[in-house]
């Protein structure tokens, strides 16, 4: 797969490099995903990297490949400048379907952060992945069911206050969990 890439220098650190790159970000993204925990370093570096292609394929990837170390990174993604990362990163801190093994980032690291992407966030579709965040802790938290009810009834987007409704109570998510 490296190959196909066409690096000559086949380094975590290159193939990250590679995710920028519109031909090579589907093998780079195969590749990084392939080799694993190894590669974890290398995609913690990306997150910083000035490409914002880069951040947002680093945070998918790390949400498979979600790291206890990592997880105050992927919450500091919560506040990159490009909405496409912030959406990225919120799936990875909230999605436990992607998960490989067992980091699942708790209620005290995540919460209070998702309810400010949740009120505040000025992209409707970070608002939306938000709610899925929130929704983890609809019922152990009434801050999260708080906000997810003012999101089912105020927000300015008719898509976000459909999915809080999903998972406010009485929704057909919040039923299920």
């Amino acid at each position: 797969m490296v190959c196909m890439l066409g690096l000559a220098d086949r380094s975590d650190e290159r193939v990250v490099e590679a995710l920028g790159s519109a031909p090579r970000t589907s093998s780079a993204y195969r590749e990084l995903l392939a080799r694993g925990r190894a590669a974890v370093p290398a995609i913690r570096a990306g997150l910083r990297h000035w490409s914002p292609t880069v951040r947002e394929q680093c945070c998918k990837l790390l949400d498979h490949l979600l790291v206890e170390d990592a997880v105050e990174e992927m919450i500091a993604m919560l506040d990159d400048p490009i909405p496409s990362v912030r959406v990225a990163a919120v799936h990875a801190l909230s999605c436990d379907r992607c998960k490989t093994d067992a980091c699942r980032p708790t209620e005290a690291m995540v919460l209070a952060p998702g309810l400010r992407l949740l009120r505040h966030d000025p992209d409707a579709h970070v608002r939306a992945m938000a709610v899925e965040l929130v929704g983890r802790f609809v019922h152990a938290s009434t801050e999260a069911e708080t906000a997810l009810v003012r999101a089912r009834e105020a927000d300015p987007s008719p898509a976000v206050r459909k999915k809080a409704g999903w998972y406010a109570p009485g929704g057909t998510i919040y039923r299920r969990s």
